[in-house]
């Protein structure tokens, strides 16, 4: 960098960048969310969503990796930036700009113990006390897009089976929206999407007269 550039960015303002993830998964055929309750501060003693800063020799999307890594033992996980948040007052502590991610997990696959030992815990998306900062806004933004953007990408399928049947694709979809869903709507809108392909495999395992199994293949989702 030239010593005229140096001297420019010099007489800019710094604040801190930080990254927060709002990590969801289903248990129980409920959805829930990731929160710990902060033990330092600044807003000791609230919930709040896991975050961290972004360090100097990393992008904010591998900051954000790192976050989800360090929490749940999970690497090459579906993960989406939601947005920035930067309202002037929105950190106590200092002026911060936080970039928002959420991410849709299978909950077997996550270390719980890791999880525990960060005093984090899952908490029913019904069910979501005060929580510090501006987090309760982070959320809600996260679930609009998740609920509006379910089917499109790879997001739902994350948490199926390779294989899985058109049944398991709607309950885990009204699981995520939270509403119910028109059966022949749904398989209408499903068979039109050219990313999910049907198999000629019958599922007779969680289906008494056996189900078609669908693949989801990506192509032009």
């Amino acid at each position: 960098m030239t010593e005229s550039a140096i001297s420019y960015y010099s007489h800019l303002p710094r604040f801190h960048v930080g990254v927060d993830c709002i990590i969801f998964a289903i248990c129980d055929d409920r959805l829930k969310v990731l929160l710990i309750r902060r033990d330092f501060e600044p807003e000791k003693g609230k919930w709040s969503l896991i975050g961290g800063f972004v360090n100097d020799n990393e992008s904010v999307d591998q900051a954000a990796g790192r976050v989800l890594a360090e929490l749940t033992g999970l690497d090459n996980v579906f993960i989406r930036q939601l947005g920035a948040f930067g309202e002037v007052d929105r950190d106590p502590g200092a002026r911060v700009v936080s970039v928002a991610y959420f991410a849709l997990l299978k909950l077997d696959e996550a270390d719980q113990d890791m999880i525990r030992s960060h005093h984090a815990q899952w908490v029913d998306i019904d069910e979501i006390p005060p929580l510090g900062f501006d987090h309760s806004e982070m959320i809600g933004k996260a679930l609009e897009v998740m609920r509006r953007k379910i089917l499109s990408g790879s997001l739902a399928f994350n948490l199926l089976p390779e294989l899985f049947t058109l049944t398991q694709l709607q309950n885990l979809v009204e699981v995520v929206t939270d509403r119910k869903l028109d059966k022949r709507n749904f398989r209408k809108r499903i068979t039109d999407n050219p990313g999910i392909e049907p198999t000629d495999l019958i599922d007779k395992e969680t289906s008494k007269r056996g189900a078609r199994l669908y693949r989801y293949t990506g192509i032009n989702a």
